[in-house]
């Protein structure tokens, strides 16, 4: 097996010295040893490992775990523990799959919630009604209030009433941060909404504002669950092809 310096690994993958040793102080890549002089020694394990680590971290995916899961894949990969890394790039593929069959999902609830296909009643309901009514905290409808989202009238003592139109706006928001989709993507796809109620929902959602401080990553959350699930097939075929070769 060939061997290398830190800086011959470095430049065949094309990142920095820094970056080699920081992935084995993150134990990403196996320990290497160390000549009498006290330098590295590499070999194409490390250099195939750090390319599996640069794929699984090149879609980063943060919901429920994912991103937990395919760390600890990398990790266990770096043992030599190919099947065991297999297993989890599986689970990581199976839950990416569903994530996105969430997202999608949402989408189509909002599609049907705008269609008028829900109950319509003359209602005026207090923040606590609404809390119980839609199982939403408090704390939350307050949150996403202040983000933009809801806009609630109130009366003249103070309190605020919510209407038909803010339930089924509650409704939207509420099935679309149970996908994932940020406050940011929401609130874009919102006001694109209050412009044009034909508008493309999923192209909204998956296209925030470029001048936002902000955008997270779920912002273009199917597109990147997407690349996620073929960056996910890509590592199952790299680790099959390392078990063969470093095992």
């Amino acid at each position: 097996m060939n061997t290398y310096k830190t800086a011959e690994v470095a430049a065949t993958i094309g990142i920095h010295p820094n970056t080699v040793r920081l992935y084995e102080e993150l134990e990403l890549i196996p320990k290497p040893e160390r000549q009498p002089n006290g330098y590295r020694i590499f070999t194409d394990f490390h250099i195939e490992q750090i390319r599996l680590a640069r794929l699984a971290f090149q879609i980063e995916v943060l919901q429920n775990g994912l991103r937990k899961k395919i760390v600890q894949m990398i990790k266990i990969s770096a043992t030599g523990d190919f099947d065991s890394a297999l297993e989890l790039t599986h689970e990581y593929l199976k839950q990416v799959q569903q994530e996105r069959a969430n997202a999608e999902e949402s989408i189509e609830i909002v599609k049907r919630i705008l269609s008028g296909k829900t109950e319509r009643t003359a209602r005026f309901l207090k923040r606590k009604e609404v809390s119980d009514y839609l199982n939403i905290s408090m704390d939350t409808l307050r949150n996403w209030e202040m983000n933009g989202l809801l806009t609630v009238k109130r009366k003249q003592n103070g309190y605020r009433v919510y209407t038909d139109k803010d339930i089924r706006q509650l409704k939207i928001i509420r099935s679309l941060r149970c996908a994932n989709y940020s406050l940011e993507s929401i609130l874009h796809m919102l006001c694109q909404l209050s412009k044009n109620p034909k508008v493309d929902i999923k192209m909204a959602l998956n296209t925030p504002k470029e001048d936002a401080e902000i955008i997270a990553v779920c912002d273009k959350l199917i597109t990147s669950l997407s690349d996620a699930e073929n960056n996910a097939r890509k590592m199952i075929c790299m680790l099959q092809k390392m078990k063969i070769r470093f095992l």
